[in-house]
């Protein structure tokens, strides 16, 4: 499935910036309005019994992929899964593919690369786009990377817009087990 885009960044002009998968660089085009009626549709099968505020969100992985995800209220709150965090482990449940036509994808080996996101859009029943959380936020970090691009009410702006200085998998390994300032 071949998705157009509606975001056009005055320097690729109606293309999603080149991105690396399997050792392939592929380009992926979006449909921002029927990505946006995915969410709306899954947000129609979340579970929000005490805020009744439905939330879905639907990705789109940069082999052309398309995966879901809706909230998921709990008595509890502090349990609720926002449709980002059901997003996203949909996202790692995906098998990973070689790349090819959608229709002649094959199975990876194993050990091959996860799908990557590169756009989303989360929207509430209503079908109007909503931002995600900064925990969210953190979350599609790490599974689209700070170019991710995500549908908000102004249009489409990177994930990098929307969480400045954040923090990584690469702040992790540079200050793991590194010694306190001034300790000997």
């Amino acid at each position: 499935m071949l998705l157009r885009n509606l975001y056009q960044p005055p320097t690729a002009r109606g293309r999603l910036p080149l991105c690396r998968i399997w050792r392939t660089v592929v380009q992926v085009t979006i449909d921002w309005p029927q990505l946006r009626a995915a969410a709306a549709d899954v947000a129609g099968r979340a579970y929000a019994p005490y805020s009744r505020l439905r939330v879905g969100a639907a990705g789109l992985t940069g082999d052309g992929r398309v995966i879901y995800g809706c909230n998921v209220e709990n008595a509890s709150f502090g349990l609720t899964l926002c449709a980002e965090c059901g997003l996203v482990s949909a996202l790692h449940a995906l098998p990973a593919v070689r790349p090819g036509p959608p229709e002649g994808a094959a199975p990876a080996a194993p050990g091959a690369e996860p799908a990557r996101l590169v756009a989303v859009a989360v929207v509430a029943g209503d079908g109007a786009p909503l931002l995600p959380c900064g925990r969210c936020r953190q979350l599609l970090l790490e599974a689209g990377g700070p170019e991710l691009l995500v549908d908000a009410p102004g249009g489409p702006v990177p994930l990098a817009e929307l969480l400045p200085a954040s923090f990584g998998g690469a702040d992790l390994s540079v200050r793991r087990d590194a010694d306190p300032a001034g300790s000997s």
